[in-house]
């Protein structure tokens, strides 16, 4: 028989509980400010609730009552320069963060309300039910409150979507050395998601200052705890991660201050994260004003109990039991709360003068413009007004023969010596003489502290670049092996990253750098293969470069990484040992955003590339003699997109050929030939034609690859079919 031995934790595991001495000799200001904040809370969502029945919530209401004692005596154990994310269910997390933030010295249950409580108050009712007042302009709504200022980073609706970004504000607080944390508040679903796992590994990996706040309130929308786990204690995943655990009564609201105490001296320390479960409960269904009950996946006495247990109801009889408060003064915070909750109501909703008697409809002044429904997506591009520009073709000078591989190394070490804040972050860049293709060569030498290797991850450390992005603090640039990846990451890329500008009002930046390797050719199979070009530009918020040349990428890598906005780098692994045209002094110079480049003049018809299939095309042309005019295009995106060059040489040459790599199915030139079709239809002498690839992806087959793409055979083809072989 084998010896067995037990195991022990390596982490600390511990339930916390408030004493009869910790009531006893908690401060009275303490308790006043979370009675005001329960009571607060608890009104406005009840406010909620009653709007949604009216119609007057559009879209979900997921109210957090039953859950406010964890919210509350978690936050106001923080300190001011600390940051939150929340969930979906996050009303309660946005208005203890916000509420803390203007009531920095307590709130006094028996005094009048201040104005700024008001604001809160009204902005975030406002926010809810979509009006103009919401701190996004009504674009995020229940899901998605933000108000940076105060420290509450947002509220997100995707489960455990908003993890990752959280650690990127841990990050930058590390960083910074400010000695501030970063909670993350999510639900018991989200200890099931892949983005919180990884992301809490990482976190430990790297002891980020982050607290992982889980409100275990024991169901899903109707699922069971017990049904979707193995082990319901949630705080358990900790210790295998190597996080310190802690669990606690979240109906308690002093408990869950004092855990939350603990778990800061630990984070302030400088020791990791911590994974505190709260225990709690939700008093109504996943949305809306009915009690769980009433869809049967649970029973009125299981409600009971819980309800027997409430926040309000422990902190109030507490407090009337050690005074200096009477029922009647805690009786008439509420009376205040109800009042000025029905005043805030009344100055964003009037009565419907067509609807029944009783009906209300929300002021058309509160209404945001119909005409700023696409305003905020992306950056106003001011950032650039003092960028050193060269023209489309390069600045002028020296130039020297370089390897495109090694300018994007240079280029990347230019910027890192002159910005502290740029940072280079992906699998394996700091080990192996650079990356898995030397793409960053020397840096982590150069920059030990600012080239970080990171786990394979790609949710959680997309999403951690997207958070260092939008603290401002950082400028990351992230590495993705290949660009197949995107796909692991594509929550964070796209639901994330790609919305978070537009979704909270358009007034924060998100300067993060992605790039990517397109591998066709190279015998890597279906899942390392792809062109993510086409997937790209169906996010509003992406921009997307794609350089053909080492001085392209110089030039377009510098703007890149000036602008407000995320920007996908596509790199080609042709290209990365082609010897071409480089700076030998100017390493700091932009080409402009939206320039193409016209790489050779023609008139029979114009030619669109990009990446390799620029020198496809070239070499199709030569091999065939055809007059064409060749554009490699640069920018790929909707908003970047060059269409006054490609126009006019459209209105010369009278037929258009796009020309691209990969798959048909995830083709960029198809938006950008029915988009064609519509701008230039005038001139247009024949159909637009296209190259691609097949309908599959490229397989580990050398033949079945080859016959899967395209390459400058296909081109020289579909050039004389379209132009009957037509020279200059």
């Amino acid at each position: 028989m084998p010896t067995r031995h037990a195991l022990q934790l390596a982490v600390p595991w511990e339930r916390v509980e408030a004493t009869e001495e910790d009531w006893e000799t908690a401060e009275p200001g303490l308790l006043g400010t979370m009675w005001t904040q329960l009571v607060l809370v608890r009104h406005f969502e009840e406010l909620v609730l009653r709007l949604a029945a009216e119609g007057l919530v559009h879209g979900p209401a997921h109210s957090s009552i039953g859950q406010e004692g964890g919210a509350v005596g978690s936050v106001l154990a923080l300190a001011p320069g600390d940051t939150v994310t929340g969930s979906h269910r996050g009303h309660h997390q946005f208005l203890a963060k916000a509420l803390a933030h203007v009531a920095p010295g307590g709130l006094d249950p028996v005094a009048p309300f201040p104005d700024e409580i008001r604001r809160v108050l009204l902005r975030t009712l406002a926010e809810i039910c979509g009006l103009r007042r919401g701190w996004g302009g009504g674009r995020g709504g229940s899901m998605h409150l933000r108000w940076w200022e105060a420290g509450a980073l947002g509220t997100n609706a995707i489960v455990g979507g908003g993890v990752p970004m959280a650690a990127g504000s841990a990050f930058c607080h590390r960083r910074a050395g400010t000695g501030a944390v970063t909670v993350t508040y999510l639900g018991d679903g989200a200890m099931n998601i892949g983005a919180t796992l990884e992301t809490l590994n990482l976190a430990a990996a790297w002891h980020l200052p982050l607290c992982f706040f889980v409100e275990n309130n024991r169901y899903a929308v109707a699922t069971t705890i017990e049904e979707a786990t193995g082990e319901p204690r949630l705080s358990a995943r900790g210790p295998g991660f190597g996080a310190r655990s802690l669990q606690v009564d979240g109906m308690d609201p002093l408990a869950t201050y004092l855990a939350m105490r603990s778990a800061l001296e630990h984070l302030r320390a400088g020791d990791g994260p911590v994974l505190l479960e709260a225990e709690t409960y939700r008093y109504y269904h996943q949305n809306g004003p009915f009690p769980g009950s009433a869809f049967r996946y649970r029973s009125r006495e299981e409600e009971d109990a819980w309800r027997a247990r409430d926040p309000l109801g422990t902190l109030a009889a507490r407090m009337v039991a050690r005074g200096p408060w009477s029922e009647d003064d805690l009786g008439g915070t509420r009376a205040r709360a109800e009042a000025l909750l029905q005043e805030v109501a009344e100055e964003l909703f009037e009565p419907d003068p067509s609807g029944r008697p009783g009906t209300r409809r929300p002021r058309p002044s509160e209404l945001p413009d119909p005409a700023t429904v696409d305003q905020g997506i992306r950056s106003d591009l001011s950032e650039l007004a003092d960028a050193p520009l060269a023209p489309p073709e390069g600045p002028p000078g020296p130039r020297q023969t370089l390897r495109f591989v090694d300018a994007i190394a240079e280029v990347l070490r230019r910027r890192m010596a002159e910005d502290p804040r740029v940072l280079v972050l992906g699998e394996d860049v700091h080990r192996l003489g650079g990356g898995t293709n030397g793409a960053t060569k020397g840096l982590a030498e150069a920059f030990p502290d600012r080239v970080l290797g990171t786990p394979i991850s790609e949710n959680a450390f997309c999403g951690l670049a997207g958070g260092m992005a939008l603290d401002g603090r950082a400028r990351p640039v992230v590495e993705l092996m290949y660009a197949d990846f995107l796909w692991v990451a594509a929550d964070q890329l796209f639901n994330q990253i790609g919305k978070v500008r537009h979704m909270f009002g358009g007034d924060r930046g998100v300067p993060l750098v992605l790039r990517a390797k397109v591998a066709m050719g190279t015998g890597y199979g279906s899942q390392h293969s792809m062109d993510p070009a086409g997937i790209f530009a169906t996010s509003a918020g992406w921009r997307i470069v794609a350089p053909s040349t080492p001085l392209d990428y110089v030039g377009l890598m510098n703007t890149a990484l000036r602008l407000e906005d995320p920007v996908l780098v596509l790199e080609h692994v042709d290209l990365y040992p082609r010897q071409d045209e480089a700076p030998v002094e100017d390493w700091d110079f932009c080409l402009p955003l939206g320039a193409a480049a016209v790489r050779r003049r023609g008139q029979a018809v114009t030619v669109l590339g990009y990446l390799q299939m620029t020198h496809e095309v070239l070499q199709a042309v030569e091999s065939t003699g055809v007059d064409a005019e060749v554009i490699d295009l640069r920018w790929l995106d909707r908003a970047s997109l060059d269409w006054a060059t490609i126009e006019a040489s459209v209105q010369r040459t009278n037929r258009v050929l796009i020309c691209e790599q990969g798959p048909l199915g995830p083709s960029w030139g198809a938006w950008v030939a029915d988009e064609l079709q519509r701008r230039c239809f005038d001139w247009l002498d024949a159909p637009i034609a296209r190259v691609t690839g097949t309908v599959s992806s490229p397989t580990i087959s050398e033949v079945l690859e080859r016959a899967a793409i395209a390459r400058a055979e296909e081109v020289a083809r579909a050039l004389v079919a379209l132009t009957g072989g037509a020279r200059a």
